[in-house]
């Protein structure tokens, strides 16, 4: 039985409170600002923010929304529009049914939205290095039905979107999903892009944990399109074009002015807030590099890992869990059951065995903290306790 390491003071997952007191002066001029102008809704800091954020990942144009959830759900919403489809699936049509190809190992969200917009997940597995798809897993599940894939840059890695647009083809919109990669850059094929700026669209969340994070709900949606930016402007106020005129149906999904304040004075420090992750990730390699029973993060080459996650891969991963809870250590478990094995989905005919590196996967990952200001003293303590549980 291993037993634990000398006692620690507990070291949470995240910790918002030493982040927000660095800042709590931008914070409170930024909030102050807005209360002081009375313009909370789509008020200046919303064009201000979309320009900010489109200019850092290289697209033209940002559309604020309330979620990061409805930043994948607006884009495929118009999609669906344009294949004649409303939302959410039919069941009783799902084999007739538009397909998105989407991965099996992610958030829910990812999925959700596919359903939401009225068109069929078609799931894939990821590979078994980078927890991403990759062109070889999106185009193994390919159809003729097949309109739209989501990569997902998970835990902050930017998967291959330049190699699965070229599979794919022209004719198949890309929508990335970027909640976990504010920051994210990939360099490939001679040039350096920006996750959110590879794809026909982009998908932010702002959740307040992300690595840019509001005080509450809210996301953004990225483009060069610029019809497809009217179009999404459109849809996150009820489909309203000019005053009164609706020519679709859309729904609220506004990003708030005071989140957008927040996050604007947030945004300088984003780049020094992922370097300090980058730094405590890579003193978890040092650490944690001989132990064979433990696999650490693979970043794959031309990558800058954000790591709005540290995820290993463990070895009696639930008993890890169980031990680093009681030594005061929190981690999170991302994700115990892959999507294609979700209850909701039965009907889309999918079995365990399907998709094996995603539910292999599923009983390995185990995220770390990895927080900014964790600091090295903390981070050492993390991995000697990881140490103290295998070589016992």
């Amino acid at each position: 039985m291993s037993s634990l390491p000398e006692a620690l003071e507990p070291i949470p997952q995240f910790d918002l409170g030493a982040q927000h007191r660095a800042i709590a002066r931008d914070l409170e001029r930024a909030l102050s600002g807005v209360l002081d102008s009375g313009r909370f809704i789509l008020g200046p800091q919303i064009a201000q923010l979309e320009g900010a954020l489109a200019a850092r990942v290289g697209a033209r144009y940002g559309v604020g929304c309330a979620s990061g959830t409805d930043a994948l759900l607006l884009p495929l919403r118009d999609l669906a529009r344009r294949h004649d489809v409303a939302g959410p699936v039919d069941a009783r049509r799902i084999r007739d049914l538009p397909e998105v190809v989407v991965p099996a190992f992610t958030f829910f969200a990812t999925a959700g939205a596919v359903w939401n917009a009225g068109l069929r997940p078609a799931f894939c597995d990821v590979e078994d290095s980078s927890f991403n798809v990759s062109a070889a897993t999106v185009s193994s599940v390919r159809s003729a039905r097949t309109v739209a894939a989501v990569p997902v840059h998970l835990f902050g890695q930017m998967a291959e979107v330049e190699a699965i647009r070229r599979v794919l083809g022209p004719n198949v919109f890309v929508l990335e999903d970027a909640a976990q990669a504010t920051g994210a850059r990939r360099g490939a094929a001679g040039a350096d892009v920006g996750a959110g700026g590879a794809g026909d669209a982009g998908a932010f969340s702002f959740f307040p944990t992300k690595n840019l994070g509001g005080l509450g709900d809210g996301g953004m949606i990225t483009t060069s399109d610029e019809v497809l930016a009217t179009r999404l402007r459109e849809l996150r106020v009820h489909g309203a074009g000019e005053a009164c005129r609706h020519d679709g149906v859309g729904t609220n999904s506004r990003l708030d002015t005071l989140q957008a304040a927040v996050l604007l004075a947030k945004l300088p420090h984003l780049d020094g807030w992922v370097e300090a992750r980058r730094r405590n990730a890579a003193l978890y390699d040092e650490l944690l590099a001989d132990l064979t029973a433990v696999r650490t993060p693979r970043v794959d080459g031309g990558n800058l890992h954000t790591y709005n996650q540290y995820t290993i891969r463990a070895e009696r991963r639930d008993g890890l869990r169980a031990f680093l809870a009681e030594a005061g250590i929190a981690t999170g478990l991302y994700y115990p059951l892959p999507l294609h094995l979700q209850p909701c989905f039965r009907s889309l005919g999918y079995a365990p065995g399907d998709f094996p590196v995603a539910e292999r996967l599923c009983r390995e990952v185990l995220s770390l903290p990895v927080f900014p200001e964790l600091g090295e003293k903390r981070v050492r303590a993390v991995a000697a306790a990881i140490r103290t549980f295998y070589e016992a």
